[in-house]
């Protein structure tokens, strides 16, 4: 092939299930040395998209060509060997495990069981010179930090020998410093003839990254822009198919503590931080965020909020009353609202109907209870005020909630805690993989329950999102908390380094 055909060629690919068209008629090249953004909704088809690429779905129409070759549909092994490699944004990576093992598993022919570590580790090391991706091959996995595992995922990509690397969600448990590094790789990768597909809801990171951006839009390509030529407004509007209103933060002066929580420790569970003597104060009319890298106590302290887990020592006080039995119980009945950080595997029960879900944490209120049972007819019509007044798209009540997408979903749970007008509201990753036009909508819904006085804690791994809505910032790194900081204090890299450990100080 000569230097200026495509390394890649979607042509045509269509994939429906049953009536549902999730691709519809899609085309696009990606040239060598090219980093192209793909942009869409949720559901708008993207994952389909990578699915029939990798040989997982089989498309209905279409062909795809790698480096000027028809790629067979439905063998993920062909792909790997075509030089298509993929970096997830969840990793899969064995953490008992060292990085030379995770990246070289599955490399060695069968007929050639012993590994040349030696060979392996040298090769590992010069990639990782030669793309800036440095981590000790002889490193367990489990003692990695998250930007580390990151790179070994990078690593096992190119260890494979990928001309073409898809990038899904790639910065979203980053570091702002952390991010900076990824993006310096990816320009010497570029600069030595890979190409790639970077997939983000970050458009600030679309345009500081791509060349070009493909949008989806309801299964079919709604855009194509050169990078250079376009800017965020435009493609958010290409994403939804109408100008996104970004919702205002007006400032506020905050009311009475509504959460305190003083010398809060917990016990350890997982590989997550416990807490280490953590103080807070959320405040009624105030947003405070949460910043920090995953797996550093948020969880914890989530699961202390929501009741489902206890303290060790010190103390919960609810406007000023301090629970004499924590629970996830008690925290209902002393005015937390919960949006969980998982809405599939604790915010809801997929085989559950959308009725069921909307009332699971009230249905023994007298608002759905009568004489000790379930009134259905007034939980179905709780449901179909949830529906309208959320804007959810959904076929019914009735439907299983694991058939909707993730942005509805979310809406549901918002209206299931926003309804009860609770005191404080605990918004753990609230925007996760949804799209703009979500994000904006869960956003202006958590800045009405503010007005009305509600205190929230917002926890995001989302650094743009926390500085964004909150009126406090907090940092957490090893189970600790940083000082509290006015919106504006402190700076991105401030809040970088706070996230990564450095110079963190106690409440």
């Amino acid at each position: 092939m000569t230097a200026t055909e495509p390394v890649l060629r979607l042509q045509n690919i269509t994939k429906r299930f049953g009536p549902l068209t999730a691709n519809d008629s899609i085309t696009f090249d990606l040239k060598r040395g090219e980093v192209i953004a793909l942009l869409g909704e949720n559901g708008a088809g993207k994952t389909t998209l990578m699915n029939i690429l990798f040989g997982h779905y089989v498309a209905d129409e279409g062909t795809v060509e790698v480096f000027g070759r028809p790629l067979p549909p439905g063998e993920p092994r062909a792909a790997l060997e075509a030089g298509i490699g993929m970096v997830h944004q969840h990793f899969t990576l064995a953490d008992n495990l060292t990085v030379l093992e995770n990246i070289a598993l599955g490399t060695q022919p069968l007929w050639r069981p012993r590994l040349d570590r030696v060979a392996a580790a040298a090769r590992i090391q010069a990639m990782a010179r030669d793309f800036g991706l440095e981590v000790h091959p002889g490193a367990t996995v489990s003692a990695l930090s998250v930007g580390e595992r990151q790179r070994v995922e990078i690593l096992k990509a190119l260890y494979r020998d990928a001309r073409i690397l898809i990038l899904d969600e790639p910065t979203a448990v980053l570091t702002p410093s952390e991010t900076e590094a990824l993006f310096r790789t990816l320009k010497l990768m570029v600069a030595k003839g890979l190409s790639i597909i970077f997939i983000s809801h970050k458009l600030a990171e679309v345009m500081a990254v791509s060349d070009r951006v493909l949008v989806l839009r309801a299964g079919r390509l709604s855009g194509e822009r050169e990078t250079a030529t376009t800017d965020r407004h435009e493609l958010a509007a290409l994403m939804v198919g109408q100008e996104v209103a970004q919702p205002t933060v007006e400032a506020v002066q905050p009311g009475r503590p509504l959460l305190e929580l003083a010398g809060v420790s917990t016990a350890r569970r997982g590989s997550g931080s416990a807490l280490d003597g953590v103080s807070l104060t959320l405040r009624a009319g105030e947003i405070t965020g949460l910043a920090g890298v995953s797996g550093n106590g948020q969880a914890a302290l989530a699961a202390l909020i929501a009741g489902t887990e206890r303290p060790t020592s010190g103390s919960i006080h609810i406007d000023r009353h301090n629970p004499a039995d924590w629970s996830p119980r008690a925290a209902l009945a002393s005015g937390i609202g919960r949006i969980p950080e998982d809405r599939h595997a604790v915010g809801s029960i997929g085989d559950m109907s959308v009725t069921e879900n909307v009332v699971s944490e009230r249905y023994r209120s007298q608002r759905f209870s009568r004489y000790g049972f379930l009134d259905w007819g007034a939980a179905r019509r709780f449901a179909e005020q949830i529906i309208t007044d959320y804007d959810v798209k959904c076929p019914s009540p009735d439907a299983r909630i694991r058939l909707l997408s993730g942005g509805n979903m979310q809406k549901l749970i918002l209206g299931r805690v926003l309804d009860s007008d609770p005191k404080v509201i605990l918004a753990n990753q609230p925007t996760r993989g949804l799209d703009v036009g979500a994000v904006a909508y869960v956003h202006g819904r958590l800045l009405e329950a503010r007005r009305r006085g509600a205190a929230i804690l917002l926890i995001s791994e989302d650094l743009e999102e926390v500085l964004a809505l909150s009126d406090r910032v907090v940092v957490m790194s090893k189970g600790r908390l940083s000082a509290p900081s006015a919106r504006g204090e402190r700076s991105v890299r401030e809040l970088g380094a706070l996230m990564a450990g450095h110079g963190a100080e106690a409440a």
